[in-house]
């Protein structure tokens, strides 16, 4: 493996850089200030605009569907910078869950649908939301969910309730995860449907509050009821019964997506973890870069995110080379990995601000509130370790 940046990468990240500078720093403060997505929005569009002037728009698309046309591994260096400010994914339309639903319209949606949803989301036009998680039954076992969609005619009928639909204010249309065939084997009774989101029965309960913050627009987290909400049957996403795989499809290269995304997240705290101790006097002529301790902590810090970044780019490489499946003890892997070095990276930059770290006035706090959730959305790490941990125990001998 080469770890060289390719060509097209080094010609990437200083625009990237650039632009972060004059423009994102600034949104970023404003976002801080505003404590609210919806009211930068037009800023953030114009933003937008930018970007797709710069050439840098939705670096995982196919340059057919109006992308950079990036490789895997060359979208997760880009990822990484984005993750540098928390809205830098948002400007360049390769934000989750849009990234991830555009991948699976792109592979499993027919022409119609590409039209309809496919086409104004790659162009930034519309956003989205993907409706799998459900407050009464656990997450960490997508095969077991209450929702139902009921064919009627030419129309499903979807019955249910979700939470953590991220970004649902605000969306156009939600893709939904529901039981379709109940007396099916379990990883074949649900499947994927497309909700316009003003269709009716489809409601919006609360922006459900994470850690006192409730947001709005795309930075927030809703609680969604389906009562009676009637759908085409050609809004179907794929095969009938084949829900699990489809979501499947979307785990790879979203690990890796967000895997290199915490790592631009850590990075930024490190740096502002570095320069506070750098200029931080402690008594006079002293700095906090001065004590054992702090030291400590940096060291730890760099050698952990640069560990993180090699196991995550080691195990892009092995989904370009060998596929997902074969990679798939990496994929697990660097989820509870890299939330471990993220967590602590962050939690040691706060540490060296003292009580600055706690309040808005630096991005630290913002990406703690947020970020403790990395430990448990796409599966909760504990999930992650007991599955990795099986199959390397069946490599001994060893069924548990």
């Amino acid at each position: 493996m080469d770890f060289s940046d390719p060509p097209r990468v080094r010609e990437i990240l200083p625009k990237i850089r650039a632009f972060f500078a004059s423009d994102l720093l600034l949104l970023e403060r404003e976002l801080l200030a505003r404590r609210s997505f919806r009211a930068l929005l037009p800023e953030l569009g114009e933003a937008r605009r930018k970007v797709k002037q710069l050439g840098l728009w939705a670096p995982h698309l196919p340059e057919a569907w109006g992308g950079m046309g990036l490789t895997l591994t060359e979208h997760a260096r880009v990822s990484e910078e984005l993750g540098k400010s928390p809205i830098g994914h948002y400007v360049f339309n390769c934000q989750a869950p849009d990234v991830g639903n555009m991948e699976i319209l792109m592979q499993y949606g027919d022409d119609a649908q590409k039209r309809q949803f496919l086409t104004p989301l790659a162009n930034g036009d519309i956003r989205s939301c993907f409706s799998m998680t459900e407050p009464d039954l656990p997450g960490s076992n997508p095969t077991w969910l209450g929702t139902q969609a009921t064919l009627d005619g030419d129309e499903w009928v979807i019955r249910g309730r979700k939470w953590f639909t991220s970004s649902a204010e605000g969306a156009a249309f939600a893709i939904v995860m529901a039981v379709t065939d109940p007396d099916a084997a379990p990883h074949m009774r649900a499947s994927q449907i497309i909700v316009p989101t003003d269709t009716k029965g489809f409601r919006i309960i609360r922006n459900i509050p994470v850690m006192g913050e409730p947001g709005d627009d795309y930075g927030s987290h809703a609680e969604v009821e389906y009562v009676d909400c009637r759908v085409p049957a050609k809004n179907l996403l794929g095969p009938r019964g084949g829900g699990f795989f489809v979501a499947q499809e979307r785990l790879g290269p979203g690990r890796i997506h967000h895997a290199m995304r915490w790592i631009g997240i850590a990075e930024r705290a490190f740096d502002l973890m570095c320069t506070r101790a750098a200029t931080r006097e402690v008594a006079p002529g002293k700095k906090l870069a001065h004590k054992q301790i702090v030291q400590g902590w940096i060291a730890e810090c760099r050698a952990q995110i640069d560990a993180a970044r090699l196991y995550v780019m080691h195990t892009a490489w092995r989904i370009e080379k060998e596929g997902a499946h074969e990679a798939r003890d990496g994929i697990s892997a660097i989820k509870f990995y890299v939330a471990d070095v993220l967590t602590n990276v962050l939690d040691r930059a706060i540490q060296v601000h003292g009580a600055l770290g706690l309040t808005d006035d630096t991005v630290l706090a913002y990406y703690y509130r947020h970020e403790r959730a990395a430990h448990i959305y796409d599966g909760a790490d504990e999930v992650h370790k007991v599955s990795l941990a099986k199959r390397i125990m069946k490599r001994y001998g060893v069924e548990t």
